[in-house]
């Protein structure tokens, strides 16, 4: 990779890939990086902002398919659907006299990190009668009044909530959050939801731990650390985990946008404009024309 950064006047961070202090080092040419996702820790933010290349990225373009994604995850765990499937093409009719899926109608659903895809998560759960908690210290009560969500403590959200959605950037602070003591502050039968980053989570260990204690009723991951993970972990045997290869929040649409606004900040950099959405502002005052 390194001996092709020389020529590069732009670079394009998707999926798993990086751009690295050194990668961005070896591209003396280099005028905007573009990340087409809204997370950014893959780009090393400081070495950009240094050389005075401004880094694009994509906030919002994927909150409904990541938020359509949340839904879909709440209903599959709470109506048990993936072992009902799994119960019929094996033949076990009567397993419907054992067993009863769940409601999401007067459940508590907690949701970690209120931007735009909490939010949107909010707006498509307002139908199905649910209260709902947030988290997020950056938020003021007034975004989250009108969305029908309590603003409350991270752990007051885990005491009180039967599913729990993770939405928060992975930082320093963040980092762990759902760690052992968290989970032990979770009610007992609760859910956990992962579509932010796999970061969030202490370690595929200490939740296959607390399923096999009985304290979470299910899980359901699209991200994890490292991606992509070690398959024989055996937490991927457990009958009430749902697994996805990151890709939940790719929809055909959504991939559409977020490649559109991308290369139109992009191609905005080249031509000396203002991009739309640019993570490091100050590296535009320095940038080469």
């Amino acid at each position: 990779m390194l001996p092709h950064m020389s020529r590069a006047l732009g670079l394009i961070v998707r999926g798993g890939g990086v751009a690295t202090r050194a990668m961005i080092d070896a591209a003396p040419n280099l005028r905007v990086i573009g990340r087409s996702g809204v997370g950014y820790d893959s780009v090393d933010i400081g070495a950009a902002t240094a050389r005075g290349i401004p880094v694009v990225y994509v906030p919002g373009m994927g909150a409904r398919a990541v938020a359509e994604a949340g839904v879909t995850l709440i209903l599959a765990l709470a109506k048990n659907l993936f072992w009902w499937d799994r119960q019929t093409r094996t033949g076990h009719w009567q397993a419907r006299f054992h067993s009863q899926p769940g409601d999401v109608a007067g459940s508590v659903i907690g949701i970690v990190g209120l931007g735009n895809i909490g939010v949107t998560l909010a707006e498509l759960l307002a139908p199905f009668h649910a209260r709902l908690l947030a988290y997020d210290p950056l938020v003021p009560a007034e975004k989250a009044s009108p969305l029908g969500v309590e603003l409350t403590t991270f752990e007051h959200l885990l005491e009180n909530s039967d599913f729990v959605s993770l939405h928060a950037p992975l930082t320093a602070q963040t980092r762990g959050m759902i760690s052992r003591r968290a989970l032990e502050r979770m009610k007992k039968g609760a859910y956990l939801i992962n579509l932010a980053r796999g970061g969030l989570i202490e370690s595929l260990d200490v939740l296959y731990e607390f399923l096999q204690k009985g304290k979470l009723a299910g899980v359901a991951l699209d991200v994890f650390e490292p991606e992509p993970p070690d398959h024989r972990h055996p937490i991927f045997a457990e009958p009430n985990v749902i697994v996805s290869p990151h890709a939940l929040g790719m929809t055909v649409g959504t991939m559409r946008d977020i490649f559109a606004s991308m290369a139109s900040d992009m191609a905005a950099v080249l031509d000396g404009r203002k991009p739309r959405f640019v993570v490091n502002p100050e590296a535009l005052s320095t940038s080469k024309e």
